[in-house]
């Protein structure tokens, strides 16, 4: 399990009512920092909220409130119009800079047509006139948190429909079986977890899974590629900088999936270090110390041994990490699965590009059986897209895969053979994709900028 959080006295003296950080089995909650000046209100709206299964904070002003969006993630906030001296409509546009497109819930003992829409206007999502029940206060609630779960769904089966063709729901293969036993184990829990293995086993695809699978299945999946950056960009990325919030801010509460972790510079793994060991961390030029509670899944290509002998990863974040350690089988040690995820992807782009009678020889699918695949599942989605896309046939054979059989020549594209420029183009885009580890990457090593290569992939139907 996580360690608990330590707390600071910088932390411990801005605390008000209640306490917004997750542990263990409530890390999934969702939270809501109630700002009113009435400690009477604060306490009721508390004990309402927390009945409904929220963790809630209650602070006295507006400076509380935005003291405490410094220092955590919310996922409401119901704000007293009046506190004090101070207009509390004055402070959503402060709340919203400090945490853009949080939800904001405006209450009030003088509710007026002109409050209710100035407050609107400035970025609140809904108004409650005083005095008001508990079922009123929940059902405003359940509505802010609920838009916030169906907007972060939505993004998730964006970038699922992104990364469509991946499927690891069914194996024949004994030596998979186990490992697929050893990853719904470990999405049960809420340890630290890192994928090891080659370059195209699917492991970013199989962090989602065990996310999907946690107790944080509602909460953020944040998935960042550590070698895309590098210095000083990759610790603002990664804990942010300034003003500006970083992934870690992003993942609160859910899970945040470090991709080709032995990237990590020697300082963000220091910082790495810090939040995994109590929670902790700060922003780039930025000395205040915030908390997060984030489960972490990292994966690597490298034997991070190697890498700690070299002085070039920390050996206490290697322990640090390495709490449950999954090794991805490579393809070829589940040929048993081979024909069948062949017919998966087939089925998948041949939808895509409208061939739905295109079909594998006998020849080629027996090529498909015999061949290593040291590209592992990348290498095979991507010669079987290629192949759907170019194939003149209504058949896909050995060449059009670039499979070599009996001296036969491959289809596959050659400088210099007798194909097009545009035959050449769409070969070269989609290998750079395959390897690359993101499509910024990938337009990075073609010299585009991404919206020119997320263009050149709808005209080709690279989708």
């Amino acid at each position: 399990m996580l360690r608990p959080m330590t707390t600071s006295p910088q932390r411990s003296a801005a605390r008000n009512e209640g306490d917004p950080s997750p542990e263990g089995a409530d890390a999934a909650r969702w939270s809501a920092l109630v700002v009113d000046d009435d400690p009477g209100v604060r306490q009721s709206v508390r004990l309402c909220l927390e009945a409904d299964g929220g963790r809630v904070l209650g602070v006295g002003s507006t400076r509380g409130a935005i003291e405490a969006l410094d220092r955590g993630r919310f996922d409401v906030v119901l704000l007293d119009l009046w506190l004090g001296r101070d207009n509390g409509l004055t402070a959503i546009p402060q709340m919203l800079a400090a945490r853009p497109g949080l939800g904001i819930i405006v209450i009030t003992a003088y509710a007026s047509f002109e409050t209710a829409v100035e407050a609107m206007r400035l970025g609140a999502v809904d108004y409650l006139p005083k005095p008001f029940t508990p079922e009123q206060v929940r059902l405003a609630t359940r509505r802010v948190v609920e838009a916030e779960r169906l907007r972060r769904r939505v993004a998730e089966l964006e970038e699922r429909v992104e990364a469509e063709g991946e499927d690891f729901g069914e194996t024949r293969s004994p030596t998979y079986r186990a490992f697929l036993a050893s990853v719904q184990r470990a999405a049960a829990s809420d340890s630290v977890v890192i994928l090891r293995g080659e370059s195209g086993t699917g492991k970013s695809v199989l962090a989602r899974q065990i996310a999907a699978n946690s107790r944080r299945a509602d909460r953020p999946f944040v998935a960042v590629q550590c070698s895309t950056l590098a210095g000083e960009a990759l610790c603002g990325a990664l804990f942010g900088q300034g003003t500006t919030p970083g992934k870690v801010e992003e993942a609160a509460g859910g899970t945040l999936f470090l991709d080709k972790i032995s990237d990590l510079t020697l300082d963000a793994q220091a910082r790495l270090l810090r939040l995994l060991t109590n929670h902790t961390y700060e922003r780039l030029g930025d000395a205040t110390e915030r908390s997060a509670d984030v489960r972490v899944i990292a994966s690597t290509t490298h034997a991070l041994e190697d890498d700690v002998k070299a002085g070039r990863f920390r050996e206490d974040l290697l322990f640090r990490l390495d709490v449950v350690s999954l090794k991805v089988p490579p393809l070829r040690e589940r040929a048993e699965d081979l024909s069948a995820l062949a017919a998966h992807y087939l089925q998948l782009f041949r939808r895509r590009q409208g061939r739905p009678t295109l079909e594998l020889s006998a020849a080629a699918e027996d090529a498909v059986r015999r061949e290593k695949w040291p590209g592992n599942l990348r290498q095979l989605r991507n010669a079987i897209e290629r192949a759907v896309i170019l194939a003149p046939g209504p058949q896909l054979e050995p060449e059009d895969l670039g499979i070599v059989v009996d001296g036969k020549p491959s289809r596959t594209p050659v400088l210099g053979g007798d194909v097009t420029i545009e035959e050449l183009e769409i070969e070269h885009i989609a290998r750079v994709i395959a390897r690359a580890p993101s499509l910024e990457a990938a337009a990075r090593i073609l010299g585009i900028d991404p919206t020119t290569l997320q263009r050149k992939r709808k005209r080709h139907g690279l989708t």
